[in-house]
């Protein structure tokens, strides 16, 4: 079993920012690819941003050029670097790691007021 431990999230007003971590116990190349979902109050779970192990990167429309996927694979760590937030983005953000099984963090609340 992998246990994926996130950290960062909190309360920021609008227009502020957080970063998001997500660790994982081995490396993360053991991994197709790693992501951020997030569940908004009432919501479905929706896709935020992934790394592939080739580094591609993926971003729901919703985040492009305000949120920053990267990694340190030394630290076995996973980022999600989010600037400009918006009230929209009041969520719980999960971090998942996907490899012939998919692992899901425990999920951080991220709350961003107007």
């Amino acid at each position: 079993q992998v246990q994926l431990v996130e950290s960062g999230g909190g309360l920021v007003q609008a227009g502020g920012s957080l970063r998001l971590s997500c660790a994982a116990p081995v490396s993360i190349f053991n991994f197709n690819d790693m992501g951020w979902f997030r569940q908004p109050p009432g919501k479905q779970r929706e896709l935020v941003a992934f790394i592939t192990k080739g580094s591609t990167t993926v971003y729901a429309d919703s985040v492009k050029g305000r949120f920053t996927i990267s990694r340190d694979n030394a630290k076995n760590t996973v980022y999600l670097q989010m600037n400009s937030l918006k009230p929209e983005d009041t969520a719980v953000y999960y971090c998942r790691a996907a490899r012939d099984v998919v692992y899901w963090g425990q999920g951080t609340q991220v709350t961003v007021s107007s």
